[in-house]
């Protein structure tokens, strides 16, 4: 990029050296007298005869003149009573009116008619192309000290740009903290310097209206890329913030737009997350900076809960107990800060309980840690006697119910009792094989981000950043 850049600047100033040479050059030649009859042609202000000067003489200084030029291939002058007639041939349009302008300045004319044709151009004749060319080696020639001036400031302006570029990139390394943004801050920097070098050799090309046209265009050409590329700039912009905020860190888990992942990469575009389910989503960084973002991993304690319902028969407060007693002894639930078990709401057949638990989400897997906790305590209500029933429900038979009448014998017998036949869990284990264990699956998770092929959309901003969680 550095060298695309310095060669169109060199480009630049190349035709800004051989434009302001041609300038120059044109310049010179109107500040002095003409020598060639192709160029800008100025005739005498006065021309002096004699005191009183008479037709004779008026017409033999008008043709000495004209000889002496050898500009005109045919040529006659006549005067009579001052006025002066010109006839013959011109090589071109100036040289008639040099003729004329020459006559009418000199001494005791009144007027002048300027009867002269212009010679008609040869096929043959490449008088035009060699002056031409004679003109392009002049200019060349003259060009070639505001070349070799451009070369040098340009040169100049190109290392001290990447000297100031190091420069505030070893300054702002303690001062700020992301990286991008010191990118930014050093090539802006550099940025001035370089379009300060290209400003002073317009400036010495003669050429200033153009040096501020370049500066100021500068501005609007940024601004019209702003307003093309808005959503571009958007994300950009954002990335800068996000790296300066950081409120995420490379290997977070967090949830922002509707998608839960870890942090795999920040660059200027989008973030990179690997999410739960192992797929890879890009959220442009528009969106990241907007939206709000729940960083699971800012804080390592979670709280989680469910609902269960209980029978109406059954005491709260006994329910309560076993509840507790289940999430003191599970080795994920902490007690600091310590769980709740709550009445919830009054439901159709139940009465619905809230239980409310927090675990550190660092280590455990917040799916496998609920999993656990919830078959524990429905184990607990079930030893313990307490009922969990589904909900009343009305059943209705179109057909009538067939009703059938036992003798005296059968009805006396006793009645079976009826007892509660559901299965209790088998096991009290805190983990079962389904389950596989309550540990996170951030660290898989990793391994398998690592495997991936790269996005292709920069570097990682977050990367060179150290931190103090712990995974």
């Amino acid at each position: 990029m550095r060298s695309v850049l310095a060669a169109l600047l060199f480009g630049l100033m190349t035709w800004v050296a051989f434009a302001s040479g041609h300038t120059a050059q044109a310049q010179s030649l109107g500040r002095t007298e003409m020598a060639e009859p192709e160029g800008t042609i100025g005739a005498p202000g006065k021309v002096d005869v004699l005191p009183a000067a008479r037709d004779d003489e008026i017409r033999r200084r008008l043709l000495d003149i004209l000889e002496a030029t050898g500009w005109f291939p045919t040529f006659e002058v006549a005067v009579r009573d001052g006025v002066v007639f010109l006839s013959g041939e011109a090589q071109t349009a100036e040289v008639r009116q040099w003729a004329g302008n020459l006559a009418r300045n000199t001494q005791g004319v009144v007027a002048v008619a300027n009867r002269m044709t212009l010679l008609p151009p040869s096929a043959w004749d490449f008088g035009s192309a060699s002056d031409g060319l004679s003109q392009l080696r002049q200019d060349v020639l003259l060009a070639l000290p505001f070349f070799f001036l451009g070369v040098v400031v340009l040169a100049f302006s190109v290392l001290a740009s990447w000297l100031v570029v190091r420069a505030t990139r070893r300054l702002l390394k303690d001062r700020v903290r992301s990286r991008l943004m010191r990118g930014v801050f050093a090539w802006t920097t550099g940025t001035f310097v370089l379009l300060a070098g290209l400003y002073i050799v317009l400036r010495v090309s003669g050429l200033t209206q153009l040096a501020l046209t370049v500066v100021g265009g500068t501005g609007l050409v940024g601004l019209a890329l702003g307003i093309a590329f808005r959503n571009i700039t958007e994300n950009f912009l954002a990335s800068i913030f996000l790296s300066m905020q950081r409120p995420f860190e490379t290997g977070d888990l967090i949830e922002v737009a509707g998608e839960t992942g870890y942090v795999q990469q920040l660059n200027v575009r989008a973030t990179i997350l690997m999410t739960l389910d192992g797929n890879v989503v890009q959220v442009p960084n528009a969106t990241m900076y907007t939206e709000s973002i729940r960083n699971f991993t800012a804080s390592p304690n979670r709280r989680e809960e469910f609902t269960i319902g209980v029978g109406y028969e059954d005491a709260i407060d006994k329910v309560q107990e076993i509840a507790l007693a289940v999430m003191a002894e599970h080795p994920a639930v902490l007690q600091e800060p310590e769980p709740l078990v709550l009445a919830d709401a009054l439901g159709k057949a139940t009465v619905d309980m809230k239980i409310y638990f927090w675990f550190n989400g660092r280590e455990h897997n917040i799916l496998k840690v609920r999993s656990s906790v919830i078959r524990l305590v429905k184990r607990a209500f079930q030893m313990n006697g307490i009922t969990m029933p589904d909900e009343a429900r009305e059943v209705i038979f179109p057909q009538n119910v067939p009703v059938v009448l036992l003798d005296q014998k059968q009805a006396g017998a006793e009645a079976p009792v009826s007892r509660d036949t559901r299965p209790v869990e088998p096991s009290d284990a805190v983990s079962t094989q389904a389950e596989a264990g309550l540990s996170s699956d951030a660290g898989t998770l990793r391994a398998q981000a690592r495997g991936l092929p790269s996005t292709g959309s920069g570097d990682n901003l977050l990367k060179p950043e150290t931190t103090n969680r712990s995974r």
